[in-house]
């Protein structure tokens, strides 16, 4: 007997590899999954403007990064002494607007330079309800927790979703023609909307990332959503707010992502590194014993015979750490 109804993932034909350059943007399962593969020492960037949640947003930001845009004192506003910016999440916040614009742009190029050599781009979509500031009319990332007064609120359509990607897409593809795009659907449930309305944005979010993926050959679609929803679907898979994911789905929604993505060289590869970054984060009882020194030596060995063997392969940040210690004797 069958006691769940399990989403069956078919295996893409576009390959994520350790060659491979991946940028996520999004909401909260952009940095899961990002966050993830960039312990595992992908060549990963990860919302350089910060988590966005809406689709309106996210077509800005990355239209910001592909142009290079720098931002100046102009673009920023003050609130609660603090400077800011409406394109970013309060981690780019500052005290003074010299601090600010210097996060931002800083970031900013190194996104635009990573952005260049990107492979493969994910984007999470988490609701289609946007904030717009009412004295420039612009769709904002964040309010900043600014009176709700200096805003409207209203729901996307799903083809002014399909247009501003159509439009998005074309951009991108016209710099980085051989350019993959994955769409997902954020699992957290937007419930401060109501179970309705929560319902009908997610809808319009489906229904435009179908109408995308049917669209254009490159874009393809993972249901992160459906696995939540459908596969999953129980509380015990939820944090105690009952509407964020907890580590177990995340776990599983990991697992189905590497069985559609990764070959079986990169999954092996994976595992090898997975083992590194565990002996990583061993807390030695004495970190200057003759057994912990043979420990970060034989560690060594290991991390300079995978980039022998994958010369594409980044673990200079494992290799210091390891060889930090030896460094004393």
């Amino acid at each position: 007997m069958e006691f769940r109804t399990e989403v069956n993932i078919s295996p893409s034909e576009n390959r994520i590899s350790y060659d491979s350059q991946i940028l996520f943007m999004g909401s909260c399962f952009a940095e899961n999954i990002g966050s993830k593969m960039k312990e595992l020492h992908f060549r990963v960037d990860l919302n350089p403007f910060g988590i966005n949640y809406n689709p309106s947003s996210l077509s800005r930001n990355l239209w910001a990064l592909l142009s290079g845009k720098q931002y100046t004192k102009k673009d920023l506003h003050k609130a609660n002494e603090k400077w800011f910016s409406f394109d970013h999440h309060s981690q780019f916040s500052a005290g003074d607007p010299g601090t600010c614009l210097e996060q931002i742009n800083e970031r900013i190029r190194f996104s635009r330079d990573r952005l260049l050599q990107t492979n493969f781009l994910l984007l999470t979509w988490g609701t289609a309800w946007v904030y717009v500031l009412k004295e420039s009319a612009t769709v904002v990332s964040n309010c900043h927790k600014l009176p709700a007064n200096r805003f409207s609120r209203h729901l996307l359509t799903v083809n002014q979703v399909v247009d501003t990607y159509t439009k998005l897409f074309a951009g991108l593809r016209s710099e980085l023609p051989e350019l993959k795009v994955i769409l997902t659907v954020s699992p957290v449930r937007h419930w401060k909307d109501g179970p309705v309305m929560n319902t009908v944005s997610k809808s319009t979010l489906l229904l435009a990332a179908h109408r995308l993926t049917e669209m254009f050959s490159y874009c393809e679609y993972f249901p992160a959503y459906e696995i939540a929803m459908d596969d999953l679907r129980d509380y015990r898979f939820y944090g105690s707010d009952l509407l964020h994911p907890n580590q177990q789905m995340t776990a599983y929604i990991w697992e189905k992502f590497s069985a559609a993505y990764f070959d079986d060289p990169t999954v092996k590869l994976m595992a090898e590194i997975g083992k590194l970054s565990a002996a990583r984060n061993h807390r030695p009882f004495d970190p200057e014993s003759a057994q912990y020194l043979q420990f970060c030596k034989k560690q060594v060995e290991k991390v300079d015979q995978l980039m022998k063997e994958h010369p594409g392969l980044d673990l200079k940040e494992l290799l210091a750490f390891f060889n930090e210690p030896l460094k004393k004797y």
